[in-house]
């Protein structure tokens, strides 16, 4: 089951982004993207709360919850720069710390750690690993998407305040993504080596 809601929320991810990027300037499609968009992110964390509750947690869950991030987040990046609402860079940055970091854990799950488990560093535990970490990384990047397309909804109040609290959310994610990659980096000839 909770497997089963890792990929579905792939798909809903996608239902909301074609919304977006054919149905420029239509509120109703828009207000569907933006709903289906707080649905594909809320499904993130059903998956889990399942997996440990129903006693489905296992390497493949774990693999697939984290490649179901890296494509619903990717995606959003390259939409957004695409329709031109934010620079190229973010899908770039985001991309190239998204290859390093999984090949490096992909590496550090063949010699037996988990994902978040291959730190030894107590810093580069806390940077990577701990819950107030991941949860803010996660809600900078949730705010960004969502603001975002939230002020394209032609209706939308204060449009420009939205507008710009979500493009520094943007630019707050991309900097918190780059610096949880610093420690995967810093430790990967041990993990990998050792």
């Amino acid at each position: 089951m909770a497997n089963f809601i890792s990929i579905f929320r792939i798909f809903v991810m996608f239902l909301a982004v074609y919304l977006i990027y054919t149905a420029v300037g239509d509120t109703t499609a828009y207000i569907w993207a933006l709903f289906l968009t707080i649905l594909a992110f809320s499904l993130d964390g059903v998956d889990g709360y399942l997996a440990r509750k129903l006693g489905e947690e296992s390497k493949f869950g774990a693999l697939l919850d984290i490649m179901g991030d890296r494509i619903v987040e990717n995606t959003y990046w390259v939409l957004f720069a695409v329709m031109g609402w934010i620079s190229i860079l973010f899908p770039l940055i985001a991309l190239t710390r998204g290859f390093i970091t999984d090949t490096i854990r992909s590496a550090a799950m063949e010699k037996g750690f988990t994902p978040f488990g291959m730190q030894v560093n107590p810093i580069c535990k806390f940077i990577t690993g701990s819950k107030l970490m991941r949860i803010s990384y996660a809600v900078a990047k949730v705010m960004a998407f969502i603001l975002i397309i939230a002020a394209k909804i032609p209706a939308c109040p204060y449009q420009d305040i939205v507008w710009t609290t979500g493009y520094w959310a943007a630019v707050f994610a991309i900097v918190f993504c780059v610096v949880r990659a610093i420690p995967v980096m810093l430790e990967a000839k041990r993990v990998i080596e050792g």
